[in-house]
């Protein structure tokens, strides 16, 4: 069976599209389960768009669920629907956060980091004139981050694990341990984390996270899933193949989604 839990649509402000535009797309392509996870509203502020172009409204976030639910039921028995919603992970907000996603019975939520340090991790310039150490210092931060994130309590998966690559592909070469520290605690919090297609539109090509992360994720015991990361339709399970057979040639032997929050596996 066939699934692919991270699209996007027109709410955010930077992907194109319905939601029923990417059930319809997931559909025609014969998958089984298309969660839907649009950006979720900046719930630091008491604003009710600050973030326009990068993330829902607040005001908009309930309409959201209730069409998500909706769809759902439309189309059931054609495709499983899952609400799902993609998250930033703002350790000084996580409890605004997490009390705004207890109103709402999501089947799972993947929670991305996208901003280190005020930076947005995709700004190109951020890289600009940093020493060797500093660049390290910025690969740390983030993966410190991804290790809150998973240790927060309030996610199912975790987004584009190194996606801080895509416009700097040197980032992948910056030597530091904390990405096995971060797998590791990844493995033990039993957290999942996605095979992101998305890396491909970038500078850097390619899928997050690299092989060589997978591999280690592997060692580590922890579980993977799948997600295109779609902002246009036609992008739903993109490479859902060639990330299958890939996985098998690293040595997993399953991958896993979320219903109600529960784990379903899915042999390879």
């Amino acid at each position: 069976m066939k699934f692919d839990l991270h699209t996007h649509h027109d709410r955010c402000g930077h992907a194109k599209g319905k939601i029923r535009d990417y059930i319809e797309a997931a559909v025609a392509a014969d998958f089984s389960v298309i969660g839907i996870s649009d950006h979720s509203p900046f719930f630091g502020s008491v604003e009710d768009q600050p973030m326009p172009g990068i993330a829902m409204a607040r005001s908009e976030f309930p309409n959201y669920i209730a069409e998500v639910l909706q769809l759902k039921a439309e189309f059931a028995g054609k495709i499983d629907v899952l609400l799902g919603v993609e998250s930033d992970y703002f350790p000084e907000f996580a409890d605004i956060y997490r009390k705004q996603y207890s109103f709402y019975d999501f089947d799972y939520i993947i929670g991305s980091v996208h901003i280190t340090g005020g930076v947005s991790i995709f700004n190109r310039t951020r890289w600009k004139g940093l020493s060797d150490q500093q660049q390290i210092e910025h690969k740390e931060e983030y993966y410190r981050l991804i290790q809150e994130s998973a240790k927060s309590g309030m996610f199912q998966i975790l987004g584009h694990i190194d996606a801080m690559k895509g416009f700097y592909p040197a980032f992948t070469h910056i030597p530091t341990p904390k990405v096995d520290e971060t797998l590791k605690v990844i493995g033990e919090e039993g957290v999942a984390i996605e095979i992101n297609t998305s890396g491909k539109t970038k500078d850097v090509g390619g899928w997050y996270p690299s092989d060589d992360i997978l591999e280690r994720a592997l060692h580590y015991g922890v579980e993977v899933t799948f997600g295109s990361d779609s902002h246009i339709p036609e992008r739903i399970g993109d490479d859902w193949d060639l990330v299958s057979n890939r996985l098998k040639e690293i040595g997993f032997t399953q991958w896993v989604y979320y219903k109600n929050k529960q784990r379903q596996v899915v042999a390879l």
